[in-house]
Order: C-alpha cells, then structure tokens, then sequence
C-alpha cells in the first residue's frame, strides 16, 4: 500500500506539530501550508489524499479555499477535514453548504481526528 498523505492548512505551529505527530505516528506523509492565498494551488500541486483545513488563516479563509477546492474538477471529491476554533452552528452549516466532509472543533483529541481521518480515507 503506497504512504497516505495528507495537507493540513494550518498556522498554528502547536496544533501543525500535534497533528503532525498523530498521523506519522499512524503511518500518514504529512505536509504543511499556512497561508491561505496560496493554498488551493499547493492542494492541486502536491494532491493530497486529504486535505485537512483551518478556517481562520493569513490572507484567506478556510471557506474561501474549501469553495476554490470544490469548483475545481481535480479537486472536487477531495476528501476535507475543517478545524475551527469557533464551532458556532453557522459556521458548521456553512462549511456544510460549500461541501466540507467533516467539520471539528478545537480543541479536539488525539483519537477523534485519528478516527476521522482514518474514516475519510480508509
């Protein structure tokens, strides 16, 4: 089985070293991007089995590129985890609404985003 690999969309260097550190341990490639004006073409650069994806980003949104990710055909069925800090019932709908495949808040365990990702690319 070739290595999975993942792209969290992230700028907090805690939470990029925490993931980072769950996912390798499970046997994930995980790459890194903080900057959400450059991010929808790092995605279809690098395609990545999964994408998992801040809302609160420099220079962009997470909705702004899950939107961008959706209305491109190479990335459309991608698979996008999004993480929010703020997990107000509108933020979860929108992110519902422009097509997300799951949506958690921070912070989260070590075993939910485990699981999730696990569940997102089996």
């Amino acid at each position: 089985m070739s290595e999975r690999r993942v792209l969290l969309i992230e700028d907090e260097p805690n939470i990029i070293e925490a993931i980072r550190f769950i996912l390798a341990r499970d046997g994930w490639r995980v790459d890194t991007h903080s900057d959400g004006e450059t991010a929808v073409e790092v995605v279809c650069k690098r395609a990545p089995d999964l994408v998992i994806l801040d809302v609160m980003l420099p220079n962009r949104s997470g909705y702004d590129i899950l939107n961008d990710l959706r209305h491109r055909a190479e990335t459309k069925a991608l698979p996008v985890l999004m993480l929010t800090a703020r997990g107000q019932k509108k933020d979860r709908e929108l992110a519902e609404k422009l097509g997300v495949n799951r949506f958690m808040t921070k912070p989260f365990s070590n075993g939910e985003i485990l699981a999730t990702v696990r569940e997102l690319v089996p």
